[in-house]
């Protein structure tokens, strides 16, 4: 070919990036720029860019991966990189030394291919200049073998592989969050032996879990495989169905509302929430922080059962359209409000047999599904969340009837937010019964639920769920 042959915007030395590692540039600038949630994100662009299924699942894992195991490689790329702190390299560059580090290490991708498609795509994204400074810390990164990389991470931690510094830095977790976690587990009687347990199944991508509602769990599965699907029952609850591979979003169950994606956790929170023992009438109930639907959802279908009605409340009003989809089926018991839910209590006294309290807090527990939310945490977040999480549980106290109960979970194993709050909250009201909440849950699942208080704390080593924390508490008559 002739240069005159040539294409206007052919350049010497340039190809083509590879499709799915540069939709996961894409979705990684989305979150370190604007804040996005790469499980939003990633799915519409390999939809719209019509992605194979192979390329699809590449792109997933690179995309998660490389989100879940940022500090690691943070960590490695610090000894790589001269004259120049993390903090202080470009942040598009620095996502594609995090992308090109991870192939290396976790998916021990050949260091000529790694190395060459990170190089080609940085050219291509960023510059030609900033492509020979990856190139030449990405073949730093290449050198040493991920166990030794562990070893230097341990001598940076002073030898020790115990301590918060190395876990912080290998797990790849914020040091506050690895405190949190091993204060936890001492206080709901695990060893702190199980902080590794624990660290390895939260940097573990959760399965999928649909909750089936108004539909038999044979027949979700039936409807999954006719979908060309794979799915089996659940782990925690006999309501849940894994799906094994597929799209939840093409089982028709799914799109008819009849099924739901839901974490095993949640779903027994929702029934322990409905199994609890009340005294006397048992006709309304009520979800104090409904959105995004899935609780709700799923107590519509028992209460549908009894001839219970729920009232759902959500602050947020997109949230509470998401509440408004997901019980469609239900609409007819179920009445959704928008509203601060602390104003419940002083509006409707006396009026609910049963409240949920799934309260906002850090989300610590599922940072499974959230790989990129660990970063965008910090422990003073909980202070203000405990105040509110207070308020609300003050708010539930005074809508719930004598006799009936309240449930108050929330997605975090967090003392603060959890055994904190209750502990307050059983000081302010010593008439309260604090039920034994493990007994009320264990009742509704599959496998035995051991506690050494009278709360729930669910870990996702222990039972492949979210790290949910319930406490069940009635009111005397």
């Amino acid at each position: 070919m002739s240069d005159n042959a040539r294409p206007s915007n052919w350049r010497p030395g340039r190809r083509a990036s590879d499709r799915a590692r540069n939709a996961v540039f894409d979705v990684l600038m989305d979150v370190y720029v604007d804040g996005a949630y790469a499980n939003l994100v990633l799915p519409k662009i390999t939809s719209v860019r019509h992605f194979s299924k192979q390329d699809a699942a590449y792109a997933t894992n690179l995309c998660y991966g490389t989100l879940r195991l940022q500090g690691r490689w943070d960590a490695i790329l610090a000894h790589c990189i001269s004259n120049r702190r993390i903090s202080e390299i470009d942040t598009a560059v620095l996502a594609l030394l995090r992308m090109g580090t991870h192939q290396l290490l976790e998916f021990r991708t050949p260091p000529h291919a790694a190395i060459n498609e990170t190089v080609m795509l940085t050219r291509n994204r960023v510059g030609t200049g900033a492509s020979g400074f990856v190139n030449a810390v990405l073949h730093r990164v290449s050198e040493r073998s991920v166990n030794e990389w562990m070893d230097v991470l341990v001598q940076d931690a002073g030898g020790k592989r115990n301590t918060v510094a190395f876990l912080a830095a290998w797990y790849s977790q914020p040091r506050w969050i690895i405190r949190a976690l091993d204060q936890a587990l001492k206080a709901n009687g695990r060893a702190h032996k199980d902080l590794i347990s624990v660290l390895e199944s939260v940097n573990t991508p959760a399965q999928v879990a649909l909750a089936a509602r108004g539909i038999s769990v044979s027949e979700l599965i039936d409807d999954i495989e006719r979908g060309k699907m794979a799915g089996r029952p659940g782990e925690l609850v006999d309501s849940a169905v894994i799906l094994d591979a597929g799209d939840p979003g093409h089982v028709f169950a799914v799109q008819d509302r009849l099924a739901g994606v839901q974490d095993e956790g949640s779903q027994l929170v929702a029934r322990a929430l409905a199994g609890a023992p009340i005294v006397g009438e048992d006709s309304l109930w009520l979800d104090m922080c409904a959105g995004p639907g899935g609780k709700t959802a799923t107590l519509a279908a028992i209460a549908t059962k009894r001839g219970a009605r729920i009232h759902a409340n959500e602050l947020h009003p997109h949230r509470l359209d998401l509440v408004e989809q997901a019980t469609e089926p239900w609409r007819r018991i179920v009445a959704t409000r928008q509203g601060d839910g602390r104003e419940l209590g002083d509006e409707e006294p006396l009026m609910y047999d049963r409240v949920l309290i799934d309260a906002p807090c850090t989300g610590i527990g599922a940072l499974r599904r959230r790989p990129e939310a660990r970063w965008n945490k910090d422990a003073g977040d909980a202070i203000n969340l405990a105040k509110l999480q207070g308020e609300l549980l003050e708010s539930g106290w005074k809508a719930v009837r004598p006799g009936g109960i309240i449930a108050y979970s929330t997605c975090s194993p967090y003392l603060r937010e959890t055994h904190d709050v209750i502990d307050s909250f059983a000081q302010r009201h010593e008439e309260a019964e604090l039920l034994d909440t493990a007994s009320i849950a264990g009742a509704q699942a599959l496998m035995a639920l051991n506690s050494p208080n009278q709360y729930l704390q669910l870990w996702p080593d222990l039972h492949n769920s979210d790290a949910m924390f319930l406490s069940v508490i009635r009111k005397p008559q």
